[in-house]
């Protein structure tokens, strides 16, 4: 069951009329906690007591790094000095932060055990007689899917606990948080305490609400079924025959794998956000136009947006951030940025992590370089208003876009040979003969140049959306929107691939 299918929009329907017709609050979460184990089984049945342990685990976890305070005195503890109750606090405290260590490397060893044991597992090739008893193990390191996500938000639940946020008391309501079907499996990431407050003041569902909700649900099937999934024909053409392509080809192909990553990735989030919005819950926002942006900072802030939140207030403050010199700053930017290209690596992507470690150098190179800079800017005014001016603006924005797209190379082919040579015949290499004939003319449909012209469109109608939603901050009203879903949808229906393809952040 995916988001782009009618099944789902059946599975979705009967969740929603079911949850607002029954006002049991206790009932509701039940059924958000049935409707999830459902619709993440219909994908991967194996994987659901393994998640089913790892959440019971945390919240064992957290009921315990809840306790603030040394716990409630028995026997002649009453009798204790105040020195030696500062003494039985100070040690509960400690030991609190041992709880909090053993809780995240529970979550990180479960997370880098799939994502990179089955590379510790010799082939069956090179593997002698005794490495060979080791693969009975292989069918059983199947990452489950989701499983980034599901451990970045359990180490935040725990750290948030640790720093004074209150712990949940009910595992059903636990649960049903790590499980909403909505966020499961890419995101984005939300922190249970926010996720709850909006549990306990939910209303009525509202007519906008209904609106609001399905109309993401439709502009996100448009993002994924019509735009990422027919895009992706294209860039599978030519990755997989890097060598018979041309530079124009691999540069078009590097161009079609940003858009296709963002719309795919965007998409899944508007229809997760959607799907949430109908059953009352308003998910953190996962993307501002960040192919629009103009540093890679703020590229950062814009996309992927609780992914950069997590680093930062999970990694990146507590490293220093910048409170320690611009050198300890530099280090840290360079520090996550490396850690974010480990994670997208490993089994669950199917490579080895090599080309995401580039992949997060370049970008941790870039948030450095722009450090540097900025710092520089401030000392320096006439730098300052050089990159403010509209020379600079584009300029800044052809340098981020274009450490962006590049570095989407080595995230589209991790292995290091094949993106090694993609970026050695970037220029002046000469196609296959037989290339625009087979990909382009029989299958797409669409010579280079055609292509050309569709990918700027798509650029050109993020600047108008941007122009119409920030700058003269205009809305559709909800009969409009109303009215273009089932035309959207229909479209989809229409035009999508007739397979529609997994969404890339699945492997992540």
């Amino acid at each position: 069951m995916t988001f782009v299918s009618i099944l789902y929009g059946l599975f979705l329907l009967g969740i929603v009329l079911l949850y607002w017709s029954v006002a049991n609050r206790p009932f509701r979460l039940g059924l958000i906690l049935v409707a999830s184990l459902v619709f993440y089984a219909s994908i991967q049945l194996q994987s659901v007591p393994l998640l089913v342990l790892s959440v019971l685990a945390n919240f064992a976890i957290g009921r315990y790094l809840g306790e603030n305070t040394v716990p409630k005195p028995h026997g002649k503890d009453w009798q204790l000095s105040n020195q030696n109750w500062q003494d039985k606090e100070q040690d509960w405290q400690q030991r609190r932060g041992w709880i909090l260590t053993g809780g995240i490397i529970f979550n990180v060893l479960m997370l880098l055990g799939f994502k990179y044991a089955p590379f510790a597992l010799p082939s069956p090739e090179s593997a002698t007689e005794s490495q060979k008893i080791l693969g009975w193990l292989d069918p059983y390191l199947i990452a489950p899917l989701g499983l980034s996500f599901f451990s970045f938000e359990c180490i935040a639940y725990l750290i948030d606990v640790y720093r004074g946020a209150p712990a949940s008391h009910s595992v059903l309501e636990f649960s049903s948080y790590k499980f909403f079907f909505p966020k499961l499996i890419s995101g984005p990431i939300t922190r249970f305490h926010e996720w709850n407050e909006q549990w306990k003041s939910q209303h009525p569902l509202r007519v906008e609400q209904v609106t609001d909700g399905l109309w993401l649900i439709a502009s996100g099937a448009i993002k994924k079924g019509l735009l990422a999934d027919n895009i992706a024909i294209f860039v599978n053409l030519c990755f997989e025959n890097v060598q018979r392509a041309g530079s124009t080809d691999l540069q078009l192909a590097t161009i079609a794998y940003g858009l296709q990553l963002y719309l795919d990735f965007s998409g899944y989030v508007d229809m997760a956000r959607g799907s949430a919005l109908l059953l009352g819950w308003n998910l953190p926002q996962n993307f501002n136009f960040p192919y629009l942006t103009t540093s890679i900072a703020d590229f950062w802030r814009r996309w992927h947006m609780t992914l950069g939140s997590w680093l930062r207030n999970y990694l990146y403050f507590p490293l220093g951030g910048s409170r320690r010199g611009l050198a300890r700053t530099c280090f840290n930017l360079m520090v996550v940025m490396l850690i974010a290209g480990i994670w997208h690596g490993g089994a669950t992507a199917g490579t080895n992590p090599a080309g995401f470690v580039v992949w997060g150098a370049l970008h941790g190179g870039a948030l450095v370089a722009h450090r540097l800079t900025d710092t520089l800017s401030q000392r320096q005014s006439w730098l300052a208003s050089a990159w403010r001016s509209f020379p600079g603006v584009v300029l800044g924005w052809l340098l981020t876009q274009g450490l962006v797209f590049f570095s989407w190379i080595f995230f589209r082919l991790p292995d290091l040979n094949a993106s090694g040579w993609v970026v050695r015949h970037l220029w002046n290499h000469e196609r296959d003969a037989q290339f625009v004939q087979k990909v382009y003319l029989e299958t797409i449909g669409l010579m280079p140049e055609q292509l050309s012209w569709i990918f700027g469109a798509i650029f050109v109608a993020m600047g108008i959306a941007y122009l119409f939603d920030r700058g003269l901050k205009v809305q559709l009203n909800w009969p409009v929107k109303m009215m273009l879903v089932p035309v959207c949808l229909y479209t989809v229906w229409l035009f999508a691939p007739e397979n529609s393809l997994p969404y890339i952040y699945f492997d992540f």
